[in-house]
């Protein structure tokens, strides 16, 4: 999976555009990633502890390896107020 994503630095996400579709289609996959995004909450809150996050924006798709330090219904929140849209989300680990 790895190969096909571009790593970016984290204070570069803020410049992206995210289009409004979900990157995933399958109902189990995408409650699968909200487990992946509260994990990621705790794992960030708890431990500061940094996890990979598998994204797409308008141009192609992206991984960062960061701490997730809050989470609101549609969004991750990285330092410094950076946020990823929950829904252009492939995968956090």
């Amino acid at each position: 999976m790895t190969e096909d994503f571009i790593t970016i630095d984290k204070e570069a996400i803020a410049a992206l555009k995210f289009p409004n579709t979900d990157v995933l289609e399958d109902n189990d996959q995408i409650k699968m990633r909200i487990s992946e995004v509260n994990r990621a909450l705790s794992l960030g809150n708890l431990e500061h502890s940094k996890i990979k996050i598998f994204f797409e924006d308008v141009e192609s798709k992206k991984v960062v390896d960061t701490t997730v330090w809050a989470v609101t219904d549609k969004n991750i929140i990285l330092k410094q107020g950076v946020m990823i849209p929950i829904h252009r989300i492939h995968k956090l680990f």
